[in-house]
């Protein structure tokens, strides 16, 4: 009678342990581009480091805590957006009518909601509005006006728009407009530029979360990968992306999802299915850029094509780390 009691307390006990010893990961990126060691100073490296390791510590001050996948890539976004480091929120870009334009997607893997918005000017956190949209409409992508009037509806924090203004960004803008102007090819960096985060929770749930304020001197009402699910951001059970680069590029070949595709479909490993797709189908069709992404056991990619990709990670085991160049 005993042995028997003993043996259903270890049922029930079980699955409690299981659940706790589920591995936790998350890994960030703030944008790759071509990167040079010459132009970054020692001074904005450690600042840049500095941002990279904060998010980190938001996002895993979730899981620790027992949050949700959602929840860490949402804090972690958050504090990318507001540095002025990367090109989202704060540090967003111009376009060419001198405004920044922000775009942000998240998705949640164990349920497949998404949601997403393009084309902001005065919400201070898009990936916050983003996900907004997937738990409280019934859509998965709002646009301009529209999506910032539905972020009234629902209480997301606005700011003047003068609040995205920094410098740096609008002397790109105006050294853009000079080149445009002389027919001189733009920088390959100006094209670069976005924040993501990729997370898997104790619960082996899987989300991911992507913002960015496209690329500068954009016209038109461009809109790039990173609000198209499947392109710049993508989570499924088994596998998230977040991406970074020339967003044309990763919408033709839906490359967020292409790699999951292949792990699911195929069998392929993560770092198998990445180096296929960022090494050599982006390459083939003149794409250049990176991702972010991990599977459901803790393994982590940063694969990138260019000269450097802002990202840090903090495994499984505990251990972390930034970087910015091919270390």
């Amino acid at each position: 009678m005993l042995r028997s009691a003993a043996f259903v307390l270890s049922l029930l006990v079980s699955p409690i342990l299981c659940a706790a010893d589920k591995p936790l990961a998350l890994v960030i990126h703030g944008g790759a581009g071509t990167m040079s060691r010459e132009a970054l100073t020692p001074e904005r490296e450690a600042e840049i480091r500095a941002d990279l390791d904060r998010a980190l510590d938001a996002g895993h001050a979730v899981l620790r805590a027992g949050g949700s996948a959602l929840d860490a890539v949402t804090a972690a976004v958050v504090v990318l957006e507001d540095s002025p480091h990367f090109n989202a929120g704060k540090g967003a870009v111009f376009n060419a009518e001198g405004v920044n334009e922000l775009d942000a997607a998240i998705m949640d893997g164990a349920t497949q909601r998404a949601g997403a918005v393009a084309a902001i000017h005065r919400t201070k956190n898009p990936i916050r509005l983003a996900r907004a949209v997937m738990e409280q409409s019934r859509h998965v992508m709002l646009i301009g006006e529209g999506a910032e009037k539905f972020g009234e509806s629902v209480g997301i924090e606005f700011v003047d728009p003068a609040y995205f203004r920094t410098e740096h960004r609008w002397q790109q803008l105006q050294d853009a407009k000079a080149r445009e102007a002389a027919q001189a090819a733009l920088p390959r960096s100006y094209h670069y530029g976005t924040v993501g985060a990729v997370a898997l929770d104790g619960e082996g749930r899987i989300a991911t979360a992507t913002s960015t304020g496209g690329t500068t001197n954009k016209r038109w009402g461009r809109v790039g990968d990173t609000p198209v699910i499947g392109a710049g951001t993508y989570a499924g059970a088994r596998c998230g992306v977040s991406a970074t680069g020339t967003g044309e590029f990763f919408i033709r070949l839906m490359v967020a999802y292409d790699i999951c595709a292949r792990m699911e479909y195929r069998g392929d490993s993560l770092a198998a299915a990445a180096e296929e797709v960022v090494m050599k189908r982006l390459p083939a069709i003149g794409g250049d850029g990176g991702i972010i992404a991990l599977d459901g056991e803790g393994n982590i990619s940063a694969t990138f094509n260019t000269s450097g990709m802002y990202r840090g990670w903090i495994k499984p085991d505990g251990t972390r780390g930034t970087a910015i160049f091919k270390e």
